[in-house]
């Protein structure tokens, strides 16, 4: 099996609603996002996917929530915008593009130590 992955940077803001605690209020962080290309062979060149490909499918997803209050925009307008679902959000919206390839999994971190994983 092979995989490759990718990694991008964006800052936003959100609030988690029905959360008690310091997360119900308003504050942003810096996200680190990766996404994963899994897959049995490569191609006649020894590529799984090309990475540069992967990475503008990232950016694109991530412009959309860069420098904004995530909970606006949708559809963290009607779910939270917590780190799961923001994992999903990406995975669903870079998938839907991707023809010749299925990723594996969406990581994003919110801080250093804390991430969350979304495998379909």
């Amino acid at each position: 099996m092979f995989e490759i992955c990718v990694e991008h940077t964006f800052a936003a803001g959100h609030a988690l609603r029905n959360y008690h605690g310091k997360c119900e209020n308003v504050h942003g962080h810096n996200y680190r996002v990766q996404v994963a290309i899994e897959g049995a062979d490569v191609d006649e060149n020894g590529l799984l996917h090309d990475f540069a490909d992967l990475k503008k499918r990232l950016r694109h997803t991530s412009e959309y929530l860069d420098h904004q209050f995530i909970n606006d925009l949708k559809p963290f307008d009607e779910i939270n915008p917590s780190a799961e679902n923001i994992a999903k959000y990406i995975y669903d919206d870079i998938q839907k593009d991707l023809k010749d390839a299925a990723l594996s999994w969406v990581k994003v971190w919110e801080t250093d130590t804390s991430f969350a994983v979304y495998r379909p």
